[in-house]
């Protein structure tokens, strides 16, 4: 496939960009009009998606050519951009949701933890029997997602500084500082310190089963850097767009408040979900763990200071304590996530029981 037809997304989206650059302020001025909205989503949605999956693509030969850790870091760091970007626009312009940030996190965790965790494993298991992966990378991801999702999602409902499951501008400075430290110690691990926590287990060979299709694809470093951040450019410049009419579109459908959050999770973790499901299939079990976990710590340790830190320097009210039965859910999850990562091996068994967990929470979106 030629240069410029496999690049396409990325034309498009910058394409895009420009046009409604032009035309936006009156594009958007009302989205009052069922059809108006519809179309707009219907454009936007699947283009951000259409880039997101060419983020993945150039991701993956990066990590081709660089090896791991490196690789899906990039692909993890990419993800994470896209989110900070979709929640940033949508606290910046219109009405200030103070749950979207919230919801968006959680759906995330919930998204990562209980759904791509157990697809993968059960496809995984289901094509390749017992799969193992390196138990110190996974401890180690696990740890730190753990200790702050508690502290982010769970504690301001419980503090008393405040009334409203909120944290006081103090305590936000001292939360958001907390886990940018945290999430650098953790790639300094990941990166120089413990690189083999999160490569795959010594015992099984360096080889891996790499898809050919990634593999014969992969150029220069270079060049699949320079066309990741093309891909990446419309889905960041796209965002504040897109979170107006999913903001829109929910209010008028009398939606759940949390579903736009479920929504621009699920854009955000469209690329990270193809690569992690792929990688399971192939029984490089090692890699889809990286992806997966990777994507839910960038999330708590990069989403959380700056959605805290927009909060404090705006003033805006952002509402991060999760309601009682979102809290008893997490609890369950991570307890769940330590068993399912605690032996080195998995089976379908401990897939399913994610699936489970990521059925609850649906249904409690509609049905608290």
């Amino acid at each position: 496939m030629s240069f410029p037809r496999r690049e396409t997304a990325a034309f498009l989206g910058l394409l895009t960009v420009i046009l409604l650059n032009t035309l936006g302020p009156d594009l958007l001025a009302d989205l009052s009009s069922p059809w108006k909205l519809t179309l707009l989503f219907l454009w936007l949605f699947p283009l951000i998606l259409w880039c997101a999956v060419s983020v993945v693509r150039h991701a993956d030969c990066l990590a081709h050519l660089l090896g791991e850790p490196y690789g899906t870091l990039i692909l993890t760091l990419a993800a994470v951009i896209m989110e900070v970007a979709l929640i940033t626009s949508a606290m910046l312009t219109g009405a200030a949701d103070p749950l979207l940030a919230r919801d968006t996190m959680f759906a995330v965790l919930m998204i990562v933890l209980n759904g791509l965790i157990g697809l993968s494993l059960v496809i995984g298991a289901i094509r390749n029997g017992e799969q193992e992966f390196n138990i110190s990378g996974a401890s180690a991801y696990l740890s730190v997602i753990a200790t702050l999702s508690v502290l982010t999602l769970v504690l301001p409902a419980f503090t008393i500084s405040t009334a409203d499951h909120t944290y006081t501008p103090h305590q936000m400075l001292f939360f958001s500082t907390a886990a940018l430290l945290l999430y650098g110690v953790f790639l300094m691990v990941q990166t120089h310190r413990h690189r083999g926590f999160f490569q795959e287990p010594a015992h099984r060979g360096s080889s891996g089963h790499a898809p050919q299709t990634r593999t014969a694809q992969a150029r220069t470093v270079p060049h699949h850097a320079l066309m990741l951040v093309l891909s990446l450019l419309p889905v960041v410049l796209l965002a504040e767009m897109l979170s107006a009419v999913i903001e829109s579109g929910a209010r008028q459908l009398r939606l759940p408040s949390a579903f736009g959050g479920v929504l621009i999770a699920m854009l955000v973790l469209t690329a990270e979900g193809i690569s992690a499901i792929a990688a399971a299939r192939a029984d490089r079990l090692q890699r889809a763990v990286n992806i997966s976990l990777g994507s839910a710590l960038s999330t708590i340790g990069l989403t959380v200071p700056a959605v805290m830190l927009i909060a404090v320097t705006t003033g805006q009210q952002v509402i991060l304590g999760l309601a009682q039965e979102f809290i008893a859910l997490l609890v369950l999850t991570l307890f769940v996530s330590l068993l399912t990562f605690g032996t080195g091996r998995t089976n379908v068994l401990l897939g399913a029981v994610h699936l489970i967990l990521f059925a609850a929470y649906v249904g409690l979106l509609f049905e608290p």
